[in-house]
């Protein structure tokens, strides 16, 4: 069987983990402030803060910025539940924008007719790896004095423009699944360049805990949102590696882009820098292509099967300009694209997907 995808932890991160084992030191200490600062260099922001997950990175990152009860927050609404929930989570209303069918990303074009007095942020997402278009929205964010929060949750090593994601906006969020293009287990990770923003996020993820003296003191409502040492020292290895991986990643991307015929193939907005955490392709029978993948033993992900605001606990948030995120759920199917794939692999995915359209019925 081909995996969709494949976790690569080595003998590094064994040692490392080892190494917090044996220290005592298992809490959030000082591998979480080592990978927190190499992440932050690794992005180019001034500051990074390591979390729980992607969910609750995102999460601070609102709080941070004032979200609050009845503020709008515009997202797109064909992405992964988390970013429509932690809008929830604040007590906020999550206003959904249609995406570009090629880019799978919010269209920025859809953006401004959303905005209203109660319009808090922006949510681009960098869906799959593919960097959202990060120059019109953080211009139409500006005109309105509003926030920018990237769900870069799918886009380490992503890039737009010259720039790393992590380093758009106000705030970025990422997350460390193990599925992702680099992993701690379970983890996520906020930056920013705003020293306010990272006292704050700090502050709220360890249950609101200020500066002080004696230090058990608690200025604000927060949470137990702290990652360990364990999942940080995984984290230092694996950023080490993530530079090549991401250069695998679109080796094996370039191949399938040059030999898969049968298939809408990902498309690269020209600015940016793909990270492939997902190769997403578009088929108008998905049926027969899945089936073929299955008969063939290659693992696949149909990310996402339908949008967001078609969930019972978000239709009342449903709008009739939401068309192309509601096509592309019954299109998109994801190939493994995984650091982990041999040569052999490559071609055997290829010969599945371009056979299932030649010969459907065998």
């Amino acid at each position: 069987m081909i995996p969709i995808a494949k976790p690569l932890i080595g003998e590094e991160e064994k040692t490392a983990v080892m190494r917090v084992l044996d220290s005592g030191m298992l809490a959030s200490g000082p591998r979480t402030e080592e990978f927190e600062k190499n992440f932050a260099e690794y992005v180019g922001t001034k500051y990074a803060m390591a979390t729980t997950s992607g969910t609750t990175a995102l999460h601070l990152g609102l709080l941070a910025l004032g979200v609050a009860r009845g503020d709008e927050v515009i997202l797109p609404a064909f992405s992964f539940i988390a970013t429509a929930n932690v809008v929830l989570f604040c007590d906020a209303v999550p206003v959904f924008c249609d995406v570009d069918p090629k880019t799978f990303n919010i269209d920025p074009e859809k953006i401004e007719k959303l905005i209203t007095k109660k319009t808090k942020a922006i949510m681009p997402v960098h869906l799959y790896g593919q960097a959202a278009d990060m120059k019109p929205i953080q211009e139409i964010a500006d005109s309105h004095d509003i926030h920018v929060i990237g769900d870069a949750c799918q886009a380490h090593g992503a890039a737009y423009d010259g720039k790393m994601v992590g380093s758009f906006g106000d705030v970025e969020c990422f997350s460390f699944y193990p599925t992702k293009n680099m992993t701690t287990g379970e983890g996520g990770m906020v930056t920013t360049d705003n020293e306010q923003i990272a006292e704050l996020t700090i502050s709220l993820r360890n249950h609101g805990r200020e500066k002080t003296k004696w230090g058990y003191e608690h200025g604000r409502l927060g949470y137990n949102y702290r990652i360990t040492d364990i999942g940080a020292a995984i984290g230092l290895e694996q950023l080490k590696k993530l530079p090549k991986n991401i250069e695998i990643r679109q080796k094996n991307a370039q191949y399938f882009n040059t030999h898969l015929n049968s298939v809408e193939i990902p498309y690269v907005i020209p600015k940016a820098k793909h990270a492939y955490h997902q190769y997403t392709v578009k088929s108008k029978n998905r049926d027969a292509l899945t089936q073929n993948l299955k008969k063939n033993e290659i693992g696949f992900g149909i990310y996402y099967p339908q949008p967001l605001h078609s969930y019972k606990h978000l239709k009342k948030y449903e709008h009739k300009d939401l068309k192309i995120s509601e096509k592309l759920g019954t299109e998109v199917v994801s190939l493994p694209v995984h650091p982990g794939l041999t040569n052999e692999e490559l071609v055997k995915v290829v010969e599945a997907v371009n056979m299932a359209y030649q010969y459907p019925d065998k």
